[in-house]
């Protein structure tokens, strides 16, 4: 690959080399995978109450609402509080340098020396 890459596939891989580029993928996972791992740990702790507990699910809390109820509906509740989570966030940090990101490969200002001179360090 020249220097000077032209064609955009070729500007992307520079960028996918990139510090900048590399921060960002630390960020995104730094957020993700936590909630991620939390809400999987939930489920599967929901799981196997369903499974090995089945006398808890079925505890009457008020009416014909139960535990395993409010448990089902946690779940649901836990999926959107997680997506206006992700939303906040991708909205204040992750967006706007992804987009500088973009924008400077597609205007051709990221180039191959970069990465060279950070890999002279």
């Amino acid at each position: 690959m020249s220097p000077h890459p032209d064609s955009v596939a070729d500007r992307s891989v520079v960028v996918q080399r990139s510090p900048e580029f590399r921060q960002l993928k630390r960020s995104f996972m730094g957020f993700i995978a936590p909630l991620t791992v939390l809400f999987l740990l939930w489920y599967i702790v929901y799981v196997i109450l369903a499974g090995w507990a089945p006398g808890l699910f079925a505890v009457k809390v008020f009416g014909y609402v139960n535990v395993g109820l409010l448990l089902g509906l946690g779940q649901v509740v836990t999926t959107f509080v997680i997506t206006m989570l992700y939303r906040s966030w991708a909205d204040k940090k992750y967006d706007p340098s992804a987009s500088r990101l973009r924008e400077e490969m597609e205007r051709g200002e990221i180039t191959g020396l970069d990465e060279e001179q950070g890999a002279a360090r």
